[in-house]
């Protein structure tokens, strides 16, 4: 992941430890951006570390009330 810009789904899915069918439900909610190349979804690796760093910090913020 290091060296990519862009991930597939699959990649993403093992990156997160999540299915591939949450994978989708987040990326039409747009909680998760991403981008169509043809046919192709692509998710940012910038895009990906933002989201998890914005996790952490909500999930922090609530467990400190």
């Amino acid at each position: 992941m290091e060296n990519k810009m862009l991930l597939s789904p699959d990649e993403t899915c093992e990156a997160l430890g999540v299915k591939r069918s949450h994978l989708f439900k987040m990326l039409e909610t747009g909680e998760i951006p991403s981008i169509k190349i043809g046919r192709l979804r692509r998710i940012p690796v910038e895009g990906l570390r933002t989201w998890v760093n914005k996790q952490v910090v909500e999930q922090h913020e609530v467990q400190e009330r």
